[in-house]
């Protein structure tokens, strides 16, 4: 059964696209923190749709399967599977044969946009760019994308590119890449993000970290470079657990909202909260010297970023 081409007057429609084996379905498990999944993973069967809210806007994310008989299926349906808000296009860097493929599918696409008088913003991300290469291997890589680059800035006469280099063995690349895409159609970022230091600041933390359901990173606060590597680095462990004791409790009964770690002779508190009754939960991670919130400041944040997003 085909995905209804149907988008709310205030949602998005996002688009995943690449050749077959580009990663496109790791990148959205990533997110999910269903890795281990992606090592049993088989290949998307056509056009797989799945909705969510972000910061109060639903999204519709499309993971266009990537096969020869897919591509073919879509570029003969443009409305219904391009007619998009915005794109992301995934390279695999290390399949050097089917690069040209890429390419030529990637202006397939666009020339699918052009037809339909749209122009979707593309970010481009040039996948399966593992940090744990040599250093001849990662000079290699980096002259490679910057010709793919090049060629590509060529395509069409679009000019609506966005270049990003990503990895499953690099949490952080994908978390702030698909955070960074997204926060472009939120048009009261910069409200959240004074939000949040203005919280930082009142609680004396040293590091900040606002996350939504789908690991997206929405804001932060970070004293210093230190304190930004911790968190950033453990962050997504933390909604990890949070995910394993969420499955784990074998009778519904109120979990608790928060989990602490002392380390370092700093605490890092991880804090769940909804801002609607059935709404998304958020997650904060704090790193400061003591072990508690204020409440009243606490409270204060919660209701000023409900404002924010659903007012």
């Amino acid at each position: 059964m085909e995905p209804k081409n149907i988008i709310d007057s205030e949602g998005k429609k996002l688009i995943f696209a690449g050749l077959d084996n580009a990663g496109k379905s790791s990148i959205i498990l990533t997110l999910l923190r269903e890795m281990s999944k992606i090592t049993v993973i088989k290949a998307t069967k056509g056009a797989q749709r799945r909705v969510y809210e972000f910061l109060g806007t639903k999204i519709s994310e499309w993971d266009l399967g990537g096969h020869e008989k897919y591509r073919d299926k879509y570029l003969k349906q443009p409305d219904l599977f391009f007619r998009a808000d915005l794109a992301i296009y995934v390279i695999d860097v290390q399949d050097t044969q089917r690069l040209p493929k890429a390419i030529k599918y990637l202006n397939d696409i666009i020339e699918q946009f052009l037809l339909l008088k749209i122009e979707p913003p593309i970010y481009i991300l040039f996948h399966k760019y593992d940090p744990d290469f040599t250093e001849n291997v990662q000079n290699e890589l980096g002259n490679k994308v910057d010709n793919l680059i090049d060629k590509i800035k060529e395509l069409a006469n679009y000019g609506n590119f966005y270049f990003y280099k990503t990895s499953i063995f690099d949490l952080k690349s994908i978390i702030n890449t698909m955070s960074e895409i997204l926060l472009i159609t939120f048009p009261k970022s910069k409200e959240i993000s004074d939000l949040v230091l203005d919280f930082a600041k009142k609680l004396d933390v040293e590091g900040i970290e606002l996350i939504d359901d789908n690991s997206l990173l929405i804001s932060s606060f970070y004293s210093d470079n230190t304190t930004k590597n911790i968190i950033s680095l453990t962050s997504p462990y933390f909604l990890a657990i949070n995910d394993k004791f969420s499955e784990a409790k074998s009778e519904p009964c109120q979990l608790e909202d928060q989990i602490l770690v002392r380390r370092f002779g700093k605490f890092f508190i991880f804090k769940k909260f909804v801002l609607k009754k059935g709404g998304t939960p958020y997650y904060l991670i704090c790193c400061k010297n003591e072990s508690d919130f204020n409440a009243d400041i606490y409270n204060k944040f919660v209701l000023n970023l409900k404002d924010i997003i659903y007012k």
